[in-house]
């Protein structure tokens, strides 16, 4: 797909700024959307919306299709009667700057579960019981086996199996006794689907009005301790008893001697072509329902992927097997219509990987902090982008510009310094400058680029079990001189979006 020129910010919603502790879907989110509109900007990037899991990741989530509670804005169940001001006055000091995890979960979900009980015992309308119930039967596919695996997961403790083996296996009379026992908790993880996805979609369309898309994120493994593999076990490679007997993983290279062991369970791609990857085709659309924009993460996966026996230490004894390829995009386009789709092509990429891509029409990534390291044939120098590319100054996975520069040997710096031409430079500035002048279609930037932080800010530090995910920014910083500063340049390097009437 050929997207228009355009520039945008990556922030994920968890670092809006608020008095909750943790960014929310409410009036900060809304004041971002308005500061990218003022800063010409027309594009906005963020990273899986589901419930988080392990690490706080967003990318360990417990489900592909479900939205992450802790978005929904307790500010609007507030402005709604679900909540009064004395039940959120007793909330304990949360850090302004920080996401403290472990405080703000439990107390969120607590407010979150007052809501629900008046939302129960009577302060919906007519109206609203209908639209929930509407929900409920959208998004049955998924929703009812999400909401009592939520359930399950609050009544006994670790993985799904270890809970009784007539769950584990999902024995139908087990399953149905479940249902009626937990009822009330399963109606309350339904309540808080509909209240993200109600709050997220209203978000949306305030950014569509003003000209302003969204991207995505779908990573192409899900986790083992998810909604998604306790109830659709044949779609992964488990044993009888239910647990992987191959894992996901890279293998090594100059970066790792051991490789990465992800642990992902992986996909029975035979099986999955059977009913014409109709899971995939659900969670695309899923996805699609939340975004204008999907950026794959690990795309190379359908090309080949790196198969570990389970049970491994590392990921050095694994082998390459072939992926489901360009028929696979095909049978989901045949079944949504055209694929707004980023492909995250990072690291060492194959001839056939590249042939994937391109067949599949979708513009490859690339990071300005990568472009150094080598010489002038670097495919991260902007000189050698072609148009149908998506280039970014770093990714959530990256340092901040600030950090990196700060960081990297003097020989590389002094490299960067001969590209831009002069010494005397703000070098998150720069960096922004080239990938906004570059042929690129798209340029994206993190927020903290934009703002000139250090690793202080660093949204993710991979390999780092604990303590990422965490940065906010303040409200303050949001100023109309950088809105400008950012209009300035957009408008400079012709990613100004068309002129549209707001409503």
């Amino acid at each position: 797909m050929d997207f228009p020129r355009a520039s945008g910010v990556l922030l994920h919603p968890t670092s809006f700024p608020g008095r909750f502790g943790i960014g929310e879907l409410g009036s900060e989110a809304y004041r971002f959307v308005d500061f990218l509109a003022r800063a010409g900007q027309r594009l906005w990037q963020v990273m899986p919306l589901g419930p988080t899991g392990y690490g706080d990741s967003p990318y360990a989530s417990p489900s592909a299709f479900a939205g992450n509670p802790m978005l929904v804005s307790l500010e609007r169940l507030q402005q709604e009667g679900l909540l009064e001001e004395d039940d959120v006055a007793t909330m304990p000091p949360l850090p302004e700057d920080r996401i403290d995890f472990g405080a703000v979960i439990p107390v969120k979900m607590g407010l979150l579960r007052r809501a629900f009980e008046r939302w129960r015992d009577g302060r919906a309308s007519n109206e609203q019981r209908e639209q929930f119930q509407a929900f409920v039967e959208e998004h049955r596919f998924w929703l009812e086996d999400y909401a009592l695996y939520m359930a399950l997961q609050e009544t006994y403790s670790g993985q799904w199996n270890s809970w009784p083996d007539d769950l584990v296996v999902r024995r139908p009379e087990a399953l149905e006794q479940a249902r009626r026992e937990l009822a009330d908790l399963i109606d309350f993880r339904c309540f808080l689907q509909y209240q993200f996805f109600r709050q997220w979609l209203d978000l949306k369309r305030y950014a569509n009005e003003r000209n302003i898309l969204i991207i995505g994120d779908i990573p192409i493994f899900v986790a083992y301790d998810s909604a998604d593999v306790w109830s659709n076990p044949g779609l992964f490679y488990l044993d009888e008893e239910r647990n992987p007997t191959v894992v996901a993983g890279v293998p090594p290279d100059y970066f790792s001697a051991t490789g990465q062991l992800w642990g992902n369970p992986l996909y029975r791609w035979d099986t999955m072509a059977r009913d014409d990857y109709r899971w995939w085709a659900e969670r695309f659309r899923q996805t699609f329902r939340l975004v204008d924009i999907v950026r794959i993460d690990h795309f190379r996966g359908f090309e080949s992927y790196w198969e570990v026996p389970a049970g491994e230490e590392t990921a050095i004894n694994g082998r390459w097997l072939k992926g489901p390829g360009l028929a696979f995009f095909k049978a989901i386009e045949r079944q949504l219509g055209a694929l707004p789709i980023i492909a995250e092509d990072l690291g060492i990429i194959t001839e056939e990987v590249n042939v994937l891509r391109q067949a599949a029409g979708f513009p490859g990534m690339r990071v300005l902090q990568f472009a150094w390291v080598t010489d002038a044939t670097n495919p991260y120098l902007p000189h050698n982008y072609v148009r149908d590319t998506v280039v970014y100054t770093g990714t959530h996975d990256n340092d901040t510009t600030i950090g990196w520069f700060q960081n990297i040997s003097q020989e590389e710096r002094e490299k960067v310094l001969r590209y831009l031409g002069h010494g005397h430079i703000a070098i998150h500035w720069e960096l922004i400058r080239l990938a906004m002048m570059s042929v690129a279609n798209f340029a994206i930037f993190p927020l903290q680029d934009a703002l000139g932080l250090g690793s202080e800010a660093r949204m993710n530090i991979p390999g780092q079990q604990i303590g990422n995910w965490g940065w906010r920014y303040r409200a303050s910083m949001l100023t109309d001189e950088l809105a400008g500063a950012l209009a300035e340049m957009a408008t400079t390097y012709g990613r100004v979006p068309a002129k549209q009437d707001h409503a």
